[in-house]
């Protein structure tokens, strides 16, 4: 991965330091202040060179003041500019990132974050500083969220992570990737975290809302192409994060965070996945650390992850970030450290680059160099943890211009209408058609009165996400009806709130409704009688699935499904919306209401693409990256399914209520001339497959062709079926477009009983289809040893 940086004219405004004058040299900076140009600051020395030059140059306090993260302004860095009390201060030494500053999330809110140019000018100054009154001017390296756009006040907004993933769509994301690194850039924020590679294997873990999806071949394609987006826009990808990370025991998130029941080949096969793609196929040069343990070590204190793995391995070449407060947890959570000393000499030890909490960075750096002192962590780990971060730094040209943001151009980028254009599209192409019995979607626009029912039809704040951008202006269901159908008289009654009073209780433990609760829904059910047809918005929000929100149900939460009887019971035709961020348990909505629709918090444009869908204006064509299951009994319960694990049993409940890669159309798709080649092969050959979709409905609409494989005898247990290729494709009524995929050696192997990625000779079976149990198309071919 290359990043290409321009040296450019170096114009300042606002605080002028004594050192301006005569550090800023023609075609270098003298960072150290000596006077001449050392190594390192000459732009034309190679990266290595450049590396040892200031690393020889540094102490140890300013090597350990690049291990840790700085929290942005109105977060844990109080002041919003630098002032003189920052010479007293740990970072005098210098620091290895600043994390959000000044997004618009802190407590000065907007005021530095907006309008854009002014944040540039801010961060600059920050900036500023640090070259200019440290002692060798090492700049910061300004890091962020960015999983559905870039985590900064009025930013564009994405779907949520898993809405991208129902979107199946690499060009898509790619888009999107491509949208946030400009952003970013123009802001000059030089690092994004993003994306989240976890699989959601359980749905009761609350931050399944932030994964691609429950596969790990889905996750990892689509992660590919965001990392490489970022990247190739000159934006470090940190994705996070590392590793199994996503299934603590009972799918608690909370204060649990711990105890993955993964088996290590099933660690290998699917968790870690999709890290291996971002690093060996994509380049990534950040990563984040999880909280978790594995097998009762925890992650960010494990040598064999954060460094066998990812680094010998994987050929990882970037720097490790802690999430926050991994580190403490070692001795306040696992209880593997006795005293902040030995957690912090052992994330270093282990592999760790940067730690990141939401308190002074000093709670780290002395305790590590107290380490040091000991003797518990050697000079040598030092510099090699040090000589990491300024590799990132280097390639991002910082050196040559740490001077970032694009203050002439930032209020065009951020949030334009070609930006915005693309989030609609992704708000369109989220959504999922779940059910459509007798053709009841699309709706007329010749309805005279629509009852809008439901605590998601006109949500707005509850749908904005902490990791995403701040204050976005939402279009809700309502609105968008409204601007849709102008002539038509859309009547709005909440019906219930989205939780009743009684939850999480109320998850075990049902109480009759009370006077309110039913007066709410005897408003709704008048409502729905007066009028043709009647929407019905439920599910989810803010206040149910996030971080730190797990659930013990997946039933409709509170008073949802009493309201949707109530309605259904009034005999006017119903259509369910369901907004929500996990896989929820709609039995009895399955059974009796004829049209469902389903999106994960579609983002700004929420109320526009609901409307068309409903409506007819957009062909729906998302399918679900997660499983269904029909009760919180049957967890765990995910694609893909070994042997046996998905069967049926005389006294429970049996099969996935919706299955991996479901989704409708209001077209159909035929399937055909499947051919694969060669049908004889050796272990390390390429498999060639190609076959036919034609549009056999009345309107156009997309497809999402899906490719399967089954090894059909292995010398371990593998699973009935792996996703190995996927593709969005558009086809206008009538139209055949033919697919083609490759089959690799990665794509045919596993992990042996030797903990050895193989291929194995032996049949294995292509099945080409619709979604895992909506197979079309079947054939053989044979690995054989040469």
């Amino acid at each position: 991965m290359k990043f290409i940086f321009l040296l450019v004219a170096l114009v300042f405004s606002g605080v002028a330091y004594s050192q301006s004058k005569s550090i800023y040299q023609k075609g270098w900076i003298d960072f150290n202040k000596n006077g001449k140009k050392d190594v390192f600051e000459d732009p034309g020395a190679h990266i290595e060179d450049r590396i040892e030059d200031l690393l020889n140059q540094m102490n140890m306090d300013e090597k350990t003041a690049q291990m840790a993260t700085l929290y942005g302004s109105g977060r844990v860095l109080k002041d919003a500019l630098p002032t003189p009390e920052w010479k007293n201060e740990l970072w005098k030494d210098g620091i290895g990132n600043i994390d959000e500053q000044h997004n618009g999330l802190g407590t000065f809110k907007a005021e530095y974050a907006f309008p854009f140019s002014k944040h540039v000018e801010v961060i600059n100054t920050t900036q500023r500083w640090f070259v200019e009154e440290t002692r060798l001017g090492i700049p910061v390296d300004f890091t962020n969220e960015g999983i559905r756009g870039l985590c900064h006040y009025q930013a564009t907004l994405f779907p949520a992570q898993s809405g991208q993933g129902a979107t199946w769509n690499k060009d898509l994301i790619r888009q999107i990737s491509e949208i946030t690194a400009k952003e970013a850039k123009a802001l000059g924020y030089t690092n994004v975290y993003s994306p989240i590679l976890d699989i959601a294997q359980d749905p009761r873990w609350g931050r399944v809302v932030e994964s691609y999806g429950e596969d790990p071949y889905l996750v990892g394609q689509l992660g590919k192409v965001m990392i490489e987006g970022l990247q190739k826009n000159g934006i470090v990808s940190t994705p996070k994060h590392f590793a199994v990370y996503s299934i603590p025991v009972g799918g608690r998130d909370e204060e649990t965070r711990t105890d993955p029941h993964v088996a290590p080949r099933e660690m290998r096969t699917l968790f870690l996945e999709p890290f291996r793609i971002a690093f060996q196929e994509a380049g990534a040069l950040g990563v984040m650390s999880s909280y978790n343990d594995y097998d009762g070590i925890p992650i960010t204190g494990n040598y064999h992850f954060l460094t066998e793995i990812l680094r010998h391995e994987w050929g990882f070449k970037g720097y490790v970030v802690s999430d926050s407060e991994a580190v403490e947890y070692l001795q306040t959570k696992h209880k593997v450290s006795k005293n902040e000393v030995d957690a912090a000499a052992a994330v270093v030890n282990a592999g760790l680059n940067i730690r990141t909490n939401f308190t002074p960075p000093s709670d780290f750096i002395l305790p590590l160099r107290e380490a040091v002192r000991q003797g518990k962590v050697s000079i040598h780990t030092i510099d090699a943890r040090v000589r990491d971060i300024l590799h990132v730094k280097f390639i991002m040209g910082l050196f040559d211009n740490p001077y970032t943001g694009d203050k002439k151009e930032v209020e065009n980028i951020v949030a334009n209408p070609t930006h915005k254009k693309v989030s609609l599209d992704a708000a369109r192409q989220s959504i999922v058609l779940m059910k459509n019995k007798d053709n009841i979607l699309p709706l007329s626009k010749d309805l005279k009165q629509i009852a809008l029912i439901g605590p998601n039809a006109d949500e707005r704040k509850d749908f904005i996400c902490r990791y995403g951008p701040a204050n976005p202006p939402i279009i809700t269901v309502k609105d968008g009806l409204e601007a849709l159908l102008p002539n038509t008289k859309i009547v709005y009654e909440k019906g219930c709130d989205l939780v009743d009073n009684n939850f999480p209780e109320s998850e075990i433990i049902k109480e009759p409704l009370n006077n309110e609760e039913q007066i709410m829904i005897d408003k709704a059910v008048k409502a729905a009688l007066a009028s043709d047809v009647a929407i019905v918005v439920l599910g989810g929000s803010e206040k149910t699935v996030r971080e730190y929100y797990s659930r013990s149900s997946l039933d409709l939460i509170g008073r949802q499904l009493d309201l949707l009887q109530a309605i259904y019971k009034t005999g006017k035709p119903t259509v369910l919306v369901l907004i929500d961020g996990r896989a929820v348990s709609i039995n009895w909505a399955d059974k009796y209401i004829p049209g469902i629709i389903q999106t994960s918090f579609p983002g700004e444009f929420t109320g526009t693409a609901i409307s068309e869908v409903l409506f007819g204006d957009y062909n729906p064509g998302g399918k679900l990256t997660v499983t269904y299951p029909k009760s919180v009994g049957q967890i765990p319960f995910a694609f893909p399914f070994k042997p046996g694990s998905d069967t049926s049993g005389p006294v429970r409940v049996s099969g996935a209520l919706y299955p991996f890669g479901y989704g409708l159309s209001y077209t159909t798709f035929e399937y055909s001339d499947l051919n694969v080649l060669p049908k004889q092969s050796g272990l390390l050959s390429d498999i060639e497959v190609t076959f036919r979709i034609t549009n056999t409905g009345k309107i156009a609409g997309d497809e999402i062709a899906q490719l399967y494989i089954n090894d059909e005898v292995s010398s371990v247990t593998t699973y009935t079926q792996v996703l190995r290729g996927f593709e969005r494709i558009h086809l206008e009524s009538g139209e055949t477009k033919e697919l083609e995929f490759k089959l690799t050696s990665q794509d045919l192997g596993l992990w042996n009983r030797h903990n050895e990625f193989v291929v194995e000779p032996g049949f294995f079976e292509v099945r080409v289809g619709a979604s895992s149990q909506d197979i079309k198309l079947k054939e053989r071919f044979e690995i054989i040893k040469k």
